[in-house]
């Protein structure tokens, strides 16, 4: 095992602790920590932790890391982080859809889960033709600092199948209009599909009344890369599938997309992604 203090190098963050009232939100595929890969977990570790002690996140939707995994994530992090979820086959089993937070300063006030089919209270149910289980997670969090509540919903598309897409983008959108229409809202995910040309976008950004942060940043702190980088430079200009949403009452005051490499190691196949904001 990789301890946390295998490497003191940090990177200057991009975005970095948040002064309240705003929000660091970050989202970060972390890329599955199964074995037989060819970039193991073990390998990125070094590079994840020193990312994350470095952004320090109010909040950070995970997709597909492991449990065993996550453990090792909540430890690389400063203390005073917890983190809340339920493997997508259920209990530990699975990727899950983490929601790692500051305790410190969030208190979860309710949080519950939802898989992306017809029958989305059934464990690992899959009905749109999708083969690899879709969910989501979400907690209605507490900013201890403002007195300010707030939801984070966290989740991650299907890689493939279109319908599963469509599908599951308008069942996050009914569930979220299930809420209170004067609760801030964020939506943090890796949705398979390119922000700005693809119908979940229009889904989500068009009729369930969010905003991409990335668009509507008041600051962008890097250029527009595509977030799926397969180990590879970062490419302007590429498909950014990996996005925070937020209701349109909310502030972003910057967002950024985070190429960080340690000694030449990615910390995933995906850049993570980040968005400074003020709740309305």
């Amino acid at each position: 095992m990789v301890n946390r203090r295998t490497s003191d190098a940090q990177p200057n963050p991009l975005v970095g602790p948040a002064e309240a009232p705003a929000l660091h939100v970050m989202s970060f595929n972390l890329r599955n920590a199964g074995d037989g890969l060819p970039d193991p977990w073990v390998e990125r570790r070094p590079t994840t932790a020193a990312l994350l002690r470095s952004e320090c996140p109010t909040v950070m939707g995970t997709q597909e890391g492991l449990h065993h995994q996550l453990l090792e994530v909540a430890d690389d992090l400063p203390d005073g982080y917890e983190w809340v979820g339920t493997g997508r086959e259920g209990g530990n089993r699975g990727e899950f859809m983490a929601i790692f937070f500051d305790a410190r300063r969030l208190a979860v006030r309710e949080l519950d889960q939802f898989w992306l089919s017809d029958t989305p209270d059934v464990v690992g149910s899959t009905t749109w033709g999708n083969y690899v289980v879709r969910m989501a997670t979400w907690v209605r969090f507490t900013d201890q600092a403002t007195g300010r509540e707030f939801v984070v919903l966290n989740t991650h598309l299907d890689h493939e199948i279109e319908k599963a897409q469509r599908r599951g983008a308008e069942l996050v959108a009914q569930r979220l209009a299930e809420f209170d229409a004067d609760l801030p809202v964020i939506v943090t995910g890796d949705f398979n599909v390119p922000a700005e040309a693809s119908e979940p976008y229009d889904i989500l950004v068009g009729s369930a009344g969010l905003r991409d942060s990335w668009t509507a940043a008041e600051e962008r702190r890097t250029p527009a890369y595509g977030t799926f980088h397969g180990y590879q430079p970062p490419v302007v200009g590429g498909h950014r599938i990996d996005w925070i949403l937020a209701r349109s009452e909310t502030r972003v005051r910057s967002a950024a997309i985070n190429a960080f490499t340690l000694e030449g190691r990615w910390a995933s196949d995906h850049w993570p992604v980040h968005a400074l904001i003020d709740l309305a």
